[in-house]
């Protein structure tokens, strides 16, 4: 049902924008990542998604799962319910969960969306799932003009993984000073990718993607 769902989605996704990925070799085949992007707009965890490999989950705001069809779409997709301002662990640890059970996860540390497109300061929470869940992130940047609209030019880059060993060791809990570190390395990285100028169309890389 996942991939049937994933299908739909994708389809859907293409027909409405004009979607392009750059640097899908980045991303490491035959594990589970933790993909930090970038946040435009709510399009965001299928935009991502369409490039991301293998399954994956995400983290949705609560307020999604109200209606019953659509809470069961997201959830099909590997959706979970967040209380956006709580520091809630129970929702690391089903993250960290998610991670073990074979899903990539996606994360939008800004934890709101960007109304220029500039990318904030965001949060450690990624860092500290990457920590807990030894699991490498690839930092996302989602680019596109000022609002999204039919057949947007949407262009999604992918960066290089950053391994969570090279902050925290691997034996400690890792504290506060280790996972600012390596929350200012995945947002520097994803600054970059959202202020880098899209490379031109490259058809091979938009039919493969």
């Amino acid at each position: 049902m996942y991939y049937i769902a994933k299908f739909f989605v994708r389809l859907f996704f293409r027909i409405i924008y004009n979607l392009h990925y750059e640097g899908r070799e980045n991303i490491p085949r035959g594990e589970e990542v933790i993909y930090a992007s970038n946040h435009r707009s709510n399009a965001d965890p299928p935009l991502l998604g369409c490039g991301a490999v293998g399954k994956y989950a995400f983290m949705a705001k609560e307020e999604l799962f109200q209606n019953k069809l659509f809470a069961w779409l997201i959830r099909t997709l590997g959706a979970f319910p967040v209380s956006r301002g709580k520091g809630d662990m129970a929702v690391i640890e089903t993250a960290i969960d998610r991670l073990h059970s074979g899903r990539s996860l996606m994360i939008f540390p800004e934890g709101t969306r960007s109304k220029d497109g500039k990318v904030g300061r965001g949060h450690s929470g990624a860092a500290l799932i990457a920590a807990k869940a030894d699991r490498r992130i690839v930092p996302v940047g989602i680019v596109f003009g000022d609002k999204l609209k039919f057949r947007t030019r949407v262009t999604v880059k992918f960066g290089k993984p950053i391994d969570p060993k090279d902050y925290v060791e691997p034996a400690d809990e890792p504290n506060p000073r280790q996972l600012v570190k390596l929350k200012n390395r995945y947002m520097a990285d994803i600054k970059e990718l959202v202020e880098e100028a899209p490379k031109p169309e490259n058809k091979e890389e938009t039919d493969n993607a």
